[in-house]
């Protein structure tokens, strides 16, 4: 089994077990969330693991074994991305399984399980011509400001309010929308397989400032990130530097 399917093959696993749980567990809430959480990761590092036991793996769910800094192949994972989403009953969340070597985004899959949909690297669906309606841009269901809001207002864009990251990123993939845009603050495991998507369909994905994308830091914070059309990115990337 090749890396890009063995992502595509534990994401898909994982997205079915979190979907059992929901349906069987009795569960709601923060204690499903928790539940699926801890369910899902175990699943993922048991098949990582056993496929690949030479490689570390990075976790949002996991203690961070800081070796994993000298490894060139560091598989990064979010289990549960969207965990209020997933225990509202939201469609909206998505499993993230994603390899970085030598510190770029090199492959991996997001499963937006309640979509039954899977998005990986060796397999990606056609890219969909622009809509001629305007510019879209997803945005977090807050009703709080932030720089995606700002970003859209500047540009005309019509706005797409969304739920987790790997919904968000897939709909940019998948053609629903032209732009994501985030700047809350994320985590590696939060961006690193919709990226390596992302980049594999011909898709623009940089950080903010236009920097390209790196991972297996020692510190996994990645605060900020542009998932876009690539026709768009350079207007996308102005309207951002307009601040």
């Amino acid at each position: 089994m090749t890396d890009a399917e063995l992502a595509r093959s534990v994401a898909v696993e994982a997205g079915e077990l979190l979907k059992s749980i929901r349906a069987s567990s009795g569960l709601e809430g923060a204690a499903l969330g928790a539940l699926g959480d801890r369910d899902a990761n175990r699943l993922i590092l048991d098949r990582l693991r056993a496929a690949r036991p030479d490689d570390f793996i990075l976790s949002e769910e996991s203690v961070d074994d800081r070796a994993r800094c000298a490894a060139s192949r560091v598989w990064i994972v979010d289990p549960l991305d969207g965990t209020r989403e997933y225990a509202s009953g939201s469609s909206e969340w998505a499993v993230h399984i994603g390899l970085a070597i030598d510190g770029r985004p090199a492959l991996g899959a997001v499963s937006v399980p309640d979509r039954d949909q899977v998005f990986a690297t060796d397999d990606l669906p056609p890219k969909h011509p622009p809509c001629p309606a305007g510019l879209r841009v997803v945005v977090s269901r807050s009703r709080a400001p932030d720089i995606a809001r700002c970003v859209g207002d500047r540009l005309g864009a019509i706005m797409i309010p969304m739920g987790s990251a790997g919904a968000k990123a897939m709909a940019v993939v998948e053609g629903r929308a032209d732009v994501y845009l985030h700047d809350g603050g994320q985590y590696e495991w939060d961006n690193c397989a919709p990226a390596a998507v992302a980049l594999a369909a011909g898709f623009h994905a940089s950080r903010i400032d236009g920097s390209p994308l790196v991972y297996n830091c020692q510190n996994p914070l990645l605060p900020d990130l542009l998932i876009c059309r690539q026709e768009v990115a350079a207007t996308v990337l102005e309207a951002i530097a307009q601040g």
